[in-house]
Order: structure tokens, then C-alpha cells, then sequence
């Protein structure tokens, strides 16, 4: 008698956020979806400072935002670093304008075992079946297409799991990425991290208290993130070649490391590291960025950490995690119902995923400069917009996203151009005028090349507005972000096929006779 069989229309390997976010959102179409976890939940999990976007577009279209708030996780209105020329903190903020309230101008630290137990109970009431201690073994493939997976249950017994799609969450370590391209490192970022936990450790001056904390050294660079008011977690980042530093005791290392930061080591003066329980352990994990040479095939997709990684310095794990899953989430949506081939609808998923990372890295690579002052910001900022602005005028034009000509529709409301409504969504996020230097006016920005500025702000805050508009329910005039692309349906659920533009033809003149 061979394995026991089941059938579902999607299976999801990986009960992160990637892999909670994208079965719930194809299980809210109606669609039988089972999501595999090989452990036990909740899981230990770095990378516990999230985006806006996260909070506030994709966690309201999943229906946690209520959740989300009662869990009482530490508001996060920026973030402060220590980087560059100028070795004074400067901070970035997401405080709203004077033209609008702030009701989406912050993020959450969370402590992540807290998070993603929020995203896989919500997963459990939207109707997807979760499966803990249920590991895969094997892909299912026929005809050049993977049709299911291979489980080993809960019990120790095999599974036969058949399905019309399979989608890979299981994080930087998966094994099943193999069958779709090959996993390329970068060649700027390849770093690792040693981390812990901290107790009693001091907080920014408020309204920073909840900020992340950066602060570039000789090695690299360390996060500082207040979980609670008395839980934090601190990392270094160093690079490859400053490896042999951990060939000692990890615990020394990062004691020695730590050290070595006067601003870090000032805020732990009076500090005790954690030594219990599951923030107990001084970790240390493999760094290097990735990205995948594909991200599908037919029959499955890789999302998270599967596809590719990103240095976490502007925390953007969690919202690569779950960006990825609602793009590939409406993917089988889109295929399921018959709306468009496999081939445009999954191409609409890697091309998105792919430009939101390849932004982050080309944004990063410049960030790491840390030779450039703000002047040189200035100028590029002048040159990229062709502005005869003086100061900081084309400087905060740009990092504000102008230009994007995305639109908002709000019933009787006026449309609102997407550069002013992202002022709601990421009100002077990496703005000038909410960037400043303790003490100072004058503050050194930390920006790279301005097209990569450019490009980067305007289409991470154009998506986040897209993402805000369908949670809340408002209809948002969209268009195609690729030649021949899609766009996302009224509620965010699925692709759809753009309409044609409208053409409007002259009337005719009628001329007396």
C-alpha cells in the first residue's frame, strides 16, 4: 500500500510571512490551500523592524491591522544612523506632513515569534490548513511541470500532496529553489551577522525612542531595535573579511565587537545580555545577498527568502517576505480563474519582485558610500530632476517621489497625485526636512546616486499606495509597470488585464454657410 494522497489547489512550503501571506490571500479566493511548516510554531525569527507597507497595506488586506494593535508592539516612527562623513546621528522620518494626518506614519518592532503567530492564526480562520512537524522530501513532477510535493507528516509517515500550484517560503535555506534557476551572490554584500539580546538598555531621546538605531564602525555597521521597554535587539553586520574575528568564542567576539561602536556601547552601559530562553543564544548567520537567476517554473514559484535576500540595513526582510507573497498569491489567483496564462501572470510576479529587490541593492550600493557629503546629494538631486532649485528644494522633490503621475480616486474626493498621498503613506521617509542632526539644521542625508533615488523612492512608495488604496477599500486608477504587464484587481486578490487607453477624438468643426 503506497502513501497517502491528498489534493489541494495550492500548497505553500514555509509558515513565515511569505508563506502565511500568500495562502491566506489565495484561500480568501475560495481555493483549498494547505501550508506545510516543518517545525513547531512559533519559531525564532531575526529581522524585527518593519516597513509601512507591511503594516499598513498588506497586513490591513490580510485583516490583522486590529491585531497588530493589540499586541502593543513598540511604534516605530523612522529610523536614526550614524553613517557617513559626519559622525553625528541623523535621522530619517515617517511622521506626516502638515497636509495630512498620520495614521499610517509608523511601523511596529516586533518581536517576531509574536508576528508571525498573528499571520498564521489569521491564516487558520481565512480557511488555510496548517500543518506543523510536516516536513517536504521531494517535488512531484510530470511533463516538465511540478504538479505536488513529497511529505513527511507529523508521525513520520509519507504523504503524497498533488496540487495545482506549490509555492516556496522556506526562507534562505531552501533546498527546493534548486528546481527553479540558480541562487547568485552578490558580489558587494557579503557579509555575516552575530547578534543578541539586551535588557535594560538605554532608548533614543523621544520622539526617537522607538526608532532603529544604526551606527556604522570600522568593521561594519550594528542595528540597535527596542523591542519593549526592555527588550533590545542588537546585531553586527561585518563584512566577509573581518570573518576571522568569530573563530574565538562568538559570545567574546560580539562583546568585543560591540565595544568597539562608542555609540552602541554607550546606549548598553547599563545592559545585560539575555543568556535564557529563546533570545538567550549569541547567533550568528551567513550575511551574503542573493537573488535567484529565476523565480518560477511551471508549477511552482519561490518567494521570501527563497528567491533572493537583501542586506537588512532598512529592514526590508519582513516586507520583500510578505510583498512576495501577495504578488505571487495573485499570481495563482489570476491562473486559477482562467484570467491569463501562467506564463503573463507569473512573469507580472517576477518582474515585480525582482525590481523591488534590485532597487534595495542598487539603492545600497550607493548607501554604502560613506565618503559623501550632503552638498554632493544636493547636486545629483539638481542634475537627475534638471532643476535650477537652490539648497535643499530639488533634493526634497526627489526623495519625495514627485513625478510618479499615479493617481487616487476616493469616491467624491479629488484624485490626488500618488506623490502626495505617499507623503501619507511614507510622509518624509528619507525626506530632507524630517532628517536632521541632533543640535542641527544641517544634516548628511546618507543618499547614493540620485537616479537610483529616484527610481527607488518613486516606485517603493507608488506600490505602497497601490497595496494602502485596495486595503482600505478605495478604487485606484492604475497602469502597467512592464510592457504588456498587468494590474492588480479592485481588491488586490489577482491580476488584471489593463484597459486600453482612451482615445478621444476631435469633434468636428461646423462651420456656417
Amino acid at each position: 500500500m503506497g502513501p497517502r494522497e491528498e489534493c489541494f489547489d495550492a500548497v505553500v512550503v514555509g509558515a513565515g510571512p511569505a508563506g502565511a501571506t500568500a495562502s491566506t490571500i489565495i484561500a480568501l479566493r475560495g481555493h483549498r490551500v494547505l501550508l506545510l511548516e516543518k517545525e513547531t510554531l512559533p519559531l525564532y525569527k531575526v529581522g524585527e523592524s518593519l516597513l509601512p507597507s507591511t503594516i499598513h497595506g498588506i497586513c490591513s488586506i490580510l485583516g490583522v491591522t486590529e491585531e497588530l494593535k493589540a499586541a502593543n508592539f513598540v511604534h516605530k516612527l523612522g529610523g536614526t544612523f550614524r553613517w557617513g562623513k559626519n559622525k553625528e546621528p541623523w535621522t530619517f522620518s515617517f511622521a506626516a506632513s502638515s497636509e495630512f494626518d498620520g495614521p499610517t506614519s509608523h511601523a511596529y518592532q516586533v518581536e517576531r515569534m509574536k508576528f508571525d503567530k498573528i499571520l498564521v492564526d489569521n491564516a487558520r480562520r481565512k480557511g488555510v490548513d496548517v500543518r506543523e512537524q510536516h516536513a517536504v522530501s521531494d517535488v512531484i513532477v510530470e511533463d516538465d511541470r511540478v504538479v505536488g510535493v513529497q511529505v513527511t507528516d507529523d508521525r513520520g509517515q509519507p504523504v503524497t500532496v498533488r496540487a495545482k500550484y506549490v509555492l516556496d517560503g522556506s526562507g534562505h535555506g531552501t533546498w527546493l529553489a534548486k528546481h527553479v534557476g540558480k541562487r547568485v551572490d552578490s558580489k558587494f554584500f557579503r557579509n555575516l551577522a552575530v547578534f543578541g539580546y539586551f535588557r535594560n538598555g538605554k532608548r533614543l531621546p523621544p520622539p526617537r525612542s522607538g526608532n532603529i538605531f544604526c551606527a556604522a564602525f570600522e568593521k561594519g555597521w550594528i542595528w540597535y531595535i527596542p523591542l519593549s521597554s526592555e527588550l533590545t535587539s542588537v546585531g553586527v553586520v561585518i563584512g566577509q573579511e573581518h570573518a576571522g574575528v568569530l573563530h574565538k568564542d562568538k559570545q567574546v567576539a560580539f562583546a568585543e565587537l560591540l565595544d568597539q561602536c562608542e555609540p552602541i556601547r554607550e546606549l548598553l552601559t547599563d545592559a545585560q545580555r539575555v543568556t535564557e530562553g529563546p533570545y538567550g543564544e549569541v547567533r550568528v548567520r551567513k550575511d551574503f545577498s542573493y537573488c535567484h537567476t529565476a523565480f518560477w517554473r511551471p508549477g511552482l514559484a519561490l518567494i521570501g527568502d527563497a528567491a533572493c535576500f537583501i542586506d537588512p540595513v532598512f529592514s526590508s526582510g519582513v516586507h520583500l517576505a510578505t510583498y512576495s507573497g501577495l504578488l505571487a498569491a495573485r499570481s495563482v489567483n489570476t491562473w486559477l480563474a482562467g484570467g491569463v496564462s501562467e506564463q503573463r501572470a507569473f512573469t507580472e510576479f517576477q518582474n515585480r519582485y525582482l525590481r523591488e529587490y534590485k532597487y534595495f541593492h542598487d539603492f545600497l550600493v550607493a548607501f554604502y558610500d560613506l565618503e559623501q557629503d550632503l552638498d554632493s546629494y544636493y547636486w545629483s538631486a539638481r542634475k537627475v530632476l534638471s532643476a535650477p532649485d537652490a539648497g535643499a528644494e530639488a533634493f526634497i522633490r526627489l526623495v519625495g517621489g514627485i513625478g510618479t503621475g499615479e493617481k487616487l480616486s476616493a469616491g467624491s474626493r479629488a484624485a490626488a497625485p500618488t506623490s502626495e498621498l505617499s507623503k501619507h503613506l511614507f510622509p518624509g521617509a528619507f525626506g530632507a526636512s524630517d532628517m536632521y542632526m541632533d543640535g542641527d539644521e544641517s544634516s548628511d542625508g546618507r543618499y547614493g546616486d540620485a537616479e537610483l533615488r529616484d527610481a527607488f523612492m518613486q516606485n517603493l512608495t507608488a506600490e505602497a499606495v497601490q497595496m494602502q488604496s485596495q486595503a482600505i477599500g478605495v478604487p485606484m486608477q492604475s497602469r502597467p509597470m512592464f510592457e504588456n504587464g498587468l494590474v492588480p484587481s479592485a481588491d488586490g486578490f489577482e491580476w488584471a488585464v489593463p484597459a486600453p487607453p482612451r482615445v478621444f477624438r476631435r469633434a468636428p468643426v461646423l462651420v456656417a454657410r
